[in-house]
């Protein structure tokens, strides 16, 4: 019986340093996405800007980003790679449309990354 609690409460240990590990690698959208956004995106995607004109996405808050387009939703929480989002900014479309637009090389690997996991951890505005 000894035997069984040590188990337990190494398991639960193990359970806290992975859940503990796990909350230190989420990805905020307020801390890590915004900034991003702000720097790169922004001076198109707002009201009055050429990206907001051609495709109605309005990137100034999390609701305005998560409301998509004049032709639907950009962003599928869970699911980075049919996330049209990602698909634009990771040059896995036309040319015309790679963003941020006009940039020689696009984002860098790491700021796409986080945008990447940002999605793939559900999207969330935390």
């Amino acid at each position: 019986m000894k035997k069984v609690m040590m188990q337990c409460v190494a398991l639960l240990a193990l359970w806290a340093a992975t859940s503990a590990a796990f909350a230190a690698n989420e990805v905020s959208f307020k801390k890590d996405v915004s900034p991003i956004l702000h720097d790169y995106c922004l001076n198109c995607h707002e009201p009055k800007g050429k990206g907001f004109e051609a495709s109605g996405l309005d990137m100034r808050t999390y609701q305005s980003l998560m409301k998509g387009t004049k032709f639907g939703a950009v962003i599928k929480p869970g699911d980075s790679f049919t996330s049209i989002f990602i698909q634009v900014i990771d040059g896995r479309v036309h040319d015309s449309i790679k963003m941020p637009y006009g940039m020689a090389g696009g984002l860098s690997k790491d700021k796409i990354g986080v945008l990447k996991r940002w999605v793939d951890q559900g999207a969330k505005d935390n």
